[in-house]
């Protein structure tokens, strides 16, 4: 598979149980360092309340996963919270939920159904995407074959454009969907005189 579904933007839920207060955000990211940056910022936002408790996922093949129970009782928080980025199929997510004691306890079962509610409620509220793996290719080429070479990488809209040098030899550099780029590195390499590297 080379689609997989995220999030466009920062979404958000709230969810009451038995007075206490859940409080869940949901934010697109691609690393590991900029998830722990979304949950640094809503742990200050959220710096007086009880509990900030998170889960997210990333990469497309969704095998990168972490989840923090923030000092609720031991699986009542993080994992509840990444079963519903599960339920939804998404990756390249963190989900945050804060929680401010209301005065009565919940016990284990009510603490799991109230952070997987509150997580639902946020992913409910978002807008989800579906997005393509992207490799990247290197095309260098005879400035004499830069014609051939533009009309290819024109032709085809899943081609981005990186970067490029036009010289005695001009090199371009681009991302293309993972699942379309052998088809125009052949094309590119049936040009004369070009070689394409990944």
């Amino acid at each position: 598979m080379d689609t997989y579904h995220t999030i466009s933007e920062p979404s958000e839920g709230k969810y009451t149980e038995k007075m206490s207060k859940f409080y869940s955000h949901a934010f697109p990211v691609t690393t590991v360092d900029e998830a722990r940056e979304r949950i640094a910022d809503m742990t200050r936002k959220y710096r007086d309340s009880r509990h900030v408790c998170w889960a997210f996922m990333l990469g497309s093949d969704r095998a990168m996963f972490m989840s923090n129970d923030n000092g609720e009782p031991s699986g009542t928080a993080g994992k509840p919270i990444l079963g519903q980025i599960n339920s939804f199929g998404l990756t390249d997510i963190v989900v945050i939920v804060a929680r401010y004691f209301g005065g009565i306890k919940l016990g284990t079962s009510g603490l799991i159904a109230a952070y997987r509610e509150a997580a639902r409620l946020a992913l409910e509220a978002a807008d989800i995407v579906e997005m393509h793996d992207m490799t990247k290719l290197t095309v260098t080429f005879p400035y004499q074959s830069i014609g051939e070479v533009m009309k290819v990488i024109k032709a085809d809209t899943d081609v981005n454009v990186l970067g490029q040098t036009f010289d005695n030899t001009c090199v371009i550099d681009m991302s293309i969907r993972a699942d379309k780029a052998s088809v125009l590195s052949g094309r590119l390499s049936s040009i004369a005189g070009t070689t394409v590297l990944p």
